[in-house]
């Protein structure tokens, strides 16, 4: 391959993936329109008093309720680039697995300014997702101010906790859903695995990368102190109690004393606002337990 051809290559790697590269945070040139791909930017503009310039949501974007009212552009991992240019948005902001690629780059080609989020599964990631948003939409420095100094007074109390937790780490098993009758739990590499880490606790489930089926054996072995569970997993079964007396569950340490934890799916993994305040009420049962 001679060097002019290679450049070539090189070039349309780059625009084809252009659409991931994380943005720097810089004021938008024209944010009155703008469409979200992402439930936790969508929690975020609604807290920084902005969502009079939504015109669009992805479906994840449960949170608050009003923002369900919004028109949807579909999944925010298989967005349709005419849906959304139904939708005449000035801005999208998306995170970071927006796409498909090829949408995202027919939605840059006709100058649509795309704006991908910085996504961390901490604390921190959080406060400055929040802060990347508020420069993207141009909020005053007063409002701005005054919602990170609430955020870090959180994650404060937050850390004071977690400092806590690890001096005696309680095992700790994300559970997203039990359709197939195995658990399909949060390896490393996971929002639940972030979640995890953000109280103190240890994740069982470490041994491997992404959500995956487990044994009843695996389970067993592992011996997790708590479990966790959406709201939406839990449904399935009516009760905490039910879920406890589920073959696969039932002879963990966590079944025995009840320490089954189930929350809004969104608030736990969404990694927006809300996910600092689900960390605190974790971790604060993690020590009411020990009491």
């Amino acid at each position: 391959m001679n060097k002019i051809k290679f450049l070539n290559f090189f070039l349309c790697i780059l625009l084809g993936f252009s659409h991931y590269i994380y943005s720097s945070c810089d004021r938008a040139e024209d944010a009155s329109r703008v469409t979200i791909a992402g439930g936790s930017l969508t929690e975020i503009v609604y807290l920084l008093g902005q969502e009079n310039k939504l015109v669009a949501v992805d479906i994840t974007s449960n949170y608050p309720k009003e923002a369900k009212e919004l028109p949807s552009i579909g999944y925010v991992r298989a967005l349709s680039a005419e849906g959304v240019l139904s939708l005449s948005p000035t801005l999208i902001l998306g995170e970071d697995d927006t796409g498909p690629a090829a949408v995202m780059e027919q939605l840059s080609r006709v100058g649509i300014q795309i704006e991908i989020i910085p996504e961390e599964n901490t604390t921190n990631g959080i406060i400055r997702k929040v802060k990347c948003v508020a420069e993207i939409l141009g909020v005053d420095s007063i409002t701005k101010d005054k919602i990170l100094n609430d955020l870090n007074a959180d994650a404060k109390e937050l850390r004071f906790l977690t400092e806590i937790n690890k001096k005696e780490p309680p095992k700790v098993m994300f559970i997203l859903s039990m359709e197939s009758g195995s658990p399909t739990v949060g390896g490393v590499d996971t929002s639940a695995d972030g979640l995890i880490k953000m109280t103190g606790a240890i994740n069982v489930m470490d041994s491997f990368e992404g959500w995956k089926p487990v044994s009843t054996e695996a389970i067993i072995q592992a011996k997790p102190d708590f479990i966790l569970i959406s709201e939406r997993g839990l449904n399935s079964f009516g009760s905490i109690e039910k879920l406890g007396q589920h073959p696969s569950l039932v002879f963990t340490p966590a079944a025995k004393k009840n320490n089954i934890i189930a929350m809004d799916g969104m608030s736990m993994l969404g990694f927006g606002p809300r996910t600092i305040s689900s960390a605190k009420e974790i971790a604060k049962k993690y020590n009411s337990s020990n009491e």
